[in-house]
């Protein structure tokens, strides 16, 4: 069982990050949430925290890293990171049409749920619709 860490008051591409490490990476994959200015418990994987290997780079969102590092290639993957990262970035001028809308639902689900733990597990089936759209051999992209 491997332990990941993360921000607390988790959103679009955080929720999105964690349902592909359970899904694709590790499925015993247990998540904790801290304060932005919190300690990391030892031996955890930080995901989207400052200095973290795991979260934005080069203009691309966390999801989208976890992609790369993994050597995840799936098409429907790759076609959803482009709609997380404009979700979580709204101001990216390649987002596709689909991201304000999954931003729209993901707000919702913060609002919604006050623990981590509740807005990861309301966020999940979220991703699965999202992920099997996006592998659809007729998805936009």
């Amino acid at each position: 069982m491997t332990r990941y860490v993360t921000r607390e008051r988790l959103h679009v591409d955080r929720i999105a990050t964690a349902w592909a490490i359970k899904r694709f990476v590790d499925p015993d994959a247990v998540f904790e949430f801290v304060p932005r200015t919190g300690d990391l418990p030892v031996g955890a994987i930080p995901f989207d925290m400052r200095g973290a290997e795991l979260g934005h780079r080069g203009g691309r969102c966390t999801f989208e890293t976890l992609l790369e590092l993994h050597e995840l290639r799936d098409p429907g993957l790759l076609r959803m990171g482009l709609i997380i990262r404009g979700a979580d970035l709204p101001d990216d001028p390649e987002a596709p049409p689909e991201s304000p809308g999954v931003a729209a639902i993901f707000d919702g689900i913060r609002s919604a749920h006050s623990g981590d733990g509740d807005r990861l597990r309301a966020g999940e089936p979220v991703c699965d619709a999202l992920y099997s759209y996006c592998s659809r051999p007729s998805a936009p992209g």
